[in-house]
């Protein structure tokens, strides 16, 4: 996937549902043929299918369990994630903590069925300790500062630094995100000159009038 790499996270908020999850894909998309720069969503599992077939962007799920197919209910299998066209998953969201055992398990059941993962961190060391389990990407998001409006380029770049450092000595081939108060095309640039392969974000957009507008902010100075 192109570097940068900026992921939607559409959450549960009532504006990502239904016709305006596909809204939200379809300014993603506009923004991304304009732009050059890779643009995904994550959107509530419902949503996976229709946008997976009616937009040509990534499209992640916003978790998944590391179970085989089986008596398993309740559980978000890989192998039900690619077959309803997801690129891949969130893994170990802020909001759906895991433990490592889970997180390990996540990861290997996606990357046997050929989709991504981006493994949420909020703090250096657990950067480093997720960088181990070789997912695709580490997203370091300081639960305090997310929906906060306040961006933790500019409120906490150290932990950025911080964590593309523990992450690069572990693993280079291992993408950092960096996420949490995300909301201009400034947040986006400081983000990439601070080391990171992109950014995770969510209510700037989801939450916008015109999700377009905001993207073309954000990709702006790249």
């Amino acid at each position: 996937m192109a570097s940068p790499f900026i992921l939607v996270n559409l959450k549960c908020y009532p504006e990502s549902i239904g016709n305006r999850a596909r809204h939200i894909a379809a300014a993603a998309q506009d923004v991304s043929a304009e732009s050059g720069v890779s643009i995904g969503v994550a959107p509530m599992f419902m949503d996976i299918h229709p946008l997976s077939f009616h937009f040509d962007i990534p499209v992640y799920s916003q978790h998944v369990d590391g179970v085989a197919p089986g008596a398993f209910t309740g559980h978000v299998t890989a192998e039900a994630l690619k077959q309803a066209g997801a690129k891949g998953s969130l893994v170990n969201h802020s909001e759906r903590r895991l433990t490592i055992a889970s997180i390990e398990s996540a990861i290997g059941s996606c990357k046997k069925n050929g989709l991504g993962t981006v493994a949420c961190s909020n703090n250096e060391a657990t950067s480093a300790a997720l960088a181990a389990l070789k997912p695709d990407y580490v997203a370091i998001e300081p639960p305090e500062l997310i929906g906060s409006g306040i961006s933790v380029s500019k409120a906490n770049p150290e932990i950025i630094r911080g964590s593309v450092k523990a992450v690069r000595e572990v693993d280079p081939e291992v993408k950092i995100l960096t996420g949490a108060g995300i909301q201009s095309g400034e947040c986006v640039r400081i983000a990439v000159d601070l080391g990171t392969d992109g950014v995770l974000l969510a209510s700037s957009v989801v939450k916008a009038k015109d999700p377009a507008a905001v993207l073309r902010d954000l990709v702006s100075l790249l």
